[in-house]
């Protein structure tokens, strides 16, 4: 079934405007993202959901005026923090303390290294750490989108520090890495839609070590 929807599944060329996809989709797309695996468990980015028009007719414009942003009925913005920091570390650690209602030794041993570590490095290796965390949720959410049936097109063809600008992301401590329209294609108007998916063979691709 997942491997049907993964064949199913394409960067979708050309929306139809007309089709808005249902917010419980939407909704289940966000949750399969949240409960994406994270290095230590930080979840250190957002995801950003624009609907308006005006807004995402802004983005389209930083966007290599790609229609998708427009034509979409929601845009996915993933937008990793900008650095590491003790608060940051601490409000997650002191979270899995709350909700598993226990404080173990080893795990606070664990969030000392990761002070310790993290801290003081460049932000800009924490940021990329960060990025690469963001690309894993987003991953998840293209296939959960496909597992709804919805079409999503992973955009990395924007002007990252404008897009900030237009959402206030580095008030809030965060850097837009990718973007995600989800809606319906629009067969019509989109070349890639009837082309065969190509992908290196497995021969090719997988190397196993027995």
């Amino acid at each position: 079934m997942l491997l049907e929807k993964l064949n199913w599944r394409y960067a979708t060329k050309k929306m139809d405007p007309t089709k808005p996809v249902a917010e419980d989709k939407v909704e289940r797309i966000l949750e399969a993202a949240r409960l994406a695996p994270t290095s230590s468990g930080l979840q250190p980015y957002e995801i950003i959901v624009v609907k308006n028009p005006e807004t995402k007719a802004k983005i389209r414009e930083i966007a290599w005026n790609q229609a998708q942003v427009t034509d979409g009925s929601h845009l996915l913005v993933f937008a990793a923090w900008d650095n590491y920091t003790a608060d940051r570390i601490n409000a997650m650690f002191d979270l899995v303390n709350e909700e598993r209602g226990l404080i173990n030794e080893g795990w606070e041993n664990y969030r000392q290294m990761l002070l310790n570590t993290y801290v003081p490095r460049d932000p800009q290796v924490n940021f990329e750490h960060a990025a690469r965390q963001a690309y894993i949720g987003f991953g998840i959410a293209l296939t959960a989108a496909a597992f709804e049936g919805v079409d999503a097109t992973p955009m990395e063809g924007f002007d990252a520090a404008k897009l900030d600008e237009i959402l206030g992301l580095r008030e809030r401590g965060l850097r837009s890495v990718t973007i995600m329209p989800l809606g319906y294609r629009e067969a019509e108007g989109d070349w890639l839609v009837n082309l065969k998916k190509v992908r290196r063979p497995k021969e090719k691709f997988v190397t196993v070590l027995n």
